[in-house]
């Protein structure tokens, strides 16, 4: 039944954002007047099809991906609704709406998780355990809790994400205090090992009070909620750039499906967190100035824009080839680093 679960799991989460994603890219060509050949759900061979009007509809038998064949895309075309033959700016709005979808997704979802939650936390500190160090070091009842080492608290869970970060048990706040912005430099937690991580873990020791939950508290705290998503996972990429983080904690769709199967065991609100966390991811690291990905184009297009003359094709279908190059050598990487910790 776990195995069962699982795989419905990981084919319902693939299946949706693959499908939201490229739905994205999909209507927005529609509304610009773009030819879509293609509409494809999934990889690989064709296990269904269905031709209705100027596009085929498939559904491909890998789900780790799907695409639209645009008319013109990868070449000049001219036939009618060519995306070649497009303006630069409906061309660059059908590159970021399926970016633009996952976002709209991973909110959905935590709205739904928000409005359905049995309390709103707030970042205000209502409570301290006996001997807390943070009390004992300057944090009081009542602080709102603002900033921590210079980075915006939107939700508790930017709290909880930025303490987890911290290696030496100390941080600076910054804190509401009656009404006035108090600094409070070196405040100290009580630390651990954790041995699965490989590093040192901070207790936290206080609790924060709850919100009233009105409609628009529950819509704020689904917006900021997903803003808080997407910037950790754009802080998690620059720890990996700086190597604040090890390059070996990347994951892959093996290791996605073991998160997912280890989240199918705790019910479904974990499940449906995750989904909107990959859906988010999604779409953040498809917008990243890469060749191969929608940000790469994206920027291709923006050069365009700016200078009002394109890239030598020749050129771009050379930087096109290497990203995806690039791209397939990072798969094949995170893939291994996923099947050796399945192994350990």
């Amino acid at each position: 039944m776990t195995v069962v679960k699982t795989v419905l799991s990981a084919l319902i989460i693939f299946g949706i954002l693959i499908f939201s994603h490229e739905f994205g890219h999909f209507i927005t060509a529609k509304m610009c007047g773009i030819r879509v050949n293609e509409f494809a759900v999934g990889m690989g061979p064709a296990i269904f099809k269905k031709q209705k009007g100027e596009t085929l509809y498939s559904l491909r038998a890998l789900p780790i991906g799907g695409f639209n064949s645009l008319e013109g895309e990868d070449d000049d075309s001219d036939e009618v609704g060519a995306f070649s033959k497009a303006p630069v700016s409906s061309r660059i709005l059908v590159i970021i709406a399926g970016a633009l979808m996952n976002f709209i997704v991973g909110f959905i979802i935590l709205s739904i998780l928000t409005s359905t939650s049995a309390v709103l936390a707030s970042t205000t500190v209502s409570f301290f355990y006996d001997d807390a160090s943070t009390h004992e070091s300057g944090l009081e009842i009542g602080d709102k809790i603002l900033s921590i080492d210079g980075r915006r608290m939107l939700t508790v869970d930017d709290i909880v994400y930025e303490l987890a970060r911290i290696r030496d048990g100390k941080a600076d706040f910054v804190v509401e205090r009656d009404g006035e912005k108090v600094e409070l430099n070196d405040i100290t937690f009580d630390t651990y090992y954790d041995e699965e991580i490989g590093s040192n873990q901070v207790v936290l020791d206080f609790k924060v009070y709850a919100k009233p939950k009105t409609f628009a508290n529950v819509v704020s705290e689904s917006a900021l909620w997903t803003l808080s998503v997407g910037r950790s996972i754009f802080v998690s990429i620059v720890d990996l750039i700086t190597g604040h983080v090890s390059v070996n904690q990347l994951s892959g769709p093996v290791g996605i499906v073991s998160v997912i199967s280890e989240s199918a065991s705790r019910g479904l609100y974990y499940v449906s967190y995750l989904a909107a966390f990959i859906s988010i991811n999604l779409g953040i690291v498809n917008l990243l100035p890469l060749p191969a990905l929608d940000g790469g184009r994206l920027l291709l297009l923006i050069f365009e824009a700016v200078f009002r003359r394109k890239i030598n094709p020749k050129y771009e279908a050379i930087i096109n080839v290497a990203g995806m190059a690039l791209l397939l050598a990072l798969m094949m990487f995170v893939t291994y680093n996923d099947i050796t910790k399945l192994i350990r």
